[in-house]
């Protein structure tokens, strides 16, 4: 049997498991089963708690609901660092290792958390990308994983499923693929979005990492101070604050809630 933790960040839902004795060896098939939403637990991703190899606290690995793995979830990170605080009794701050590098964070009031992000990279601004005929202007950003960002007139009525699939797996992107977000401002220093989430292949209530790179984004062609608020469609609102330097982004910072739901056991 497996024990695991529910948890959810925005929306954004995971399964937890605390594999620092690596008694876990979870194939892709078992992940996917297991963030199944009729014949699992139900989630977006799974992350799992390991030991450290670099002089962190701990390592993180995430895997995307269809059992493949990525290199960081900035929601997933939240729920990972409540999570794996609470197993080793810290409260006030933890980090981490992740493939997109170490990850640092700090328990804000009673289920918050500031993720200190890796430095945003690969950032392009109104990139042509034709499709069905139309050519969209999209903008590009790194933010530990790939997000293409769209801005919108009307959020609502956009087809996030068919366009963000399409820009998704646009050979523009190629050959890993891309996040697509789409986004409209909705108030001075404020954007909501919409997401649809490579790995999950479908929209998402919240994506971290997208909304960091919405953020940035939205500074980088509106000139929008820090911090930017940019609420998700699960209804809350995050806060990613940061500094420029030049061309480059520094001390990018993603603030935002993240939930235990429940524990439970299930075979595996």
């Amino acid at each position: 049997m497996l024990n695991f933790t529910k948890m959810n960040g925005a929306g954004n839902d995971f399964v937890l498991i605390d594999n620092r004795h690596g008694n876990h060896s979870l194939d892709r098939a078992t992940i996917a089963r297991l963030c199944d939403r009729h014949r699992g637990v139900g989630a977006d991703g799974l992350l799992a708690v390991e030991p450290a190899e670099n002089g962190a606290d701990f390592r993180m690995r995430y895997y995307n609901s269809d059992g493949g793995e990525a290199e960081m979830c900035g929601n997933g990170a939240r729920c990972f660092a409540r999570y794996a605080g609470r197993l080793a009794g810290k409260c006030d701050s933890i980090s981490f290792e992740t493939i997109a590098g170490v990850i640092s964070a700090e328990f804000v009031g009673e289920n918050n958390v500031r993720l200190a992000m890796s430095e945003p990279k690969d950032r392009r601004i109104a990139q042509p990308v034709p499709i069905e005929g139309v050519i969209h202007s999209v903008h590009f950003l790194n933010t530990g994983v790939p997000h293409a960002v769209l801005f919108v007139e009307d959020l609502e009525a956009t087809p996030v499923q068919a366009l963000g699939a399409a820009i998704r797996y646009h050979e523009v992107f190629a050959p890993k693929g891309t996040n697509a977000n789409f986004a409209r401002q909705i108030a001075p220093g404020t954007v909501a979005i919409r997401t649809y989430e490579r790995g999950v292949e479908g929209e998402t209530l919240a994506c971290g990492t997208g909304v960091v790179a919405t953020a940035l984004l939205f500074h980088e062609t509106t000139g929008a101070p820090s911090p930017v608020a940019v609420q998700v469609r699960g209804g809350d609102t995050m806060q990613v604050a940061f500094e420029k330097d030049g061309e480059n982004y520094r001390n990018v910072t993603l603030t935002g809630p993240a939930d235990f739901v429940f524990e439970g056991q299930i075979e595996a």
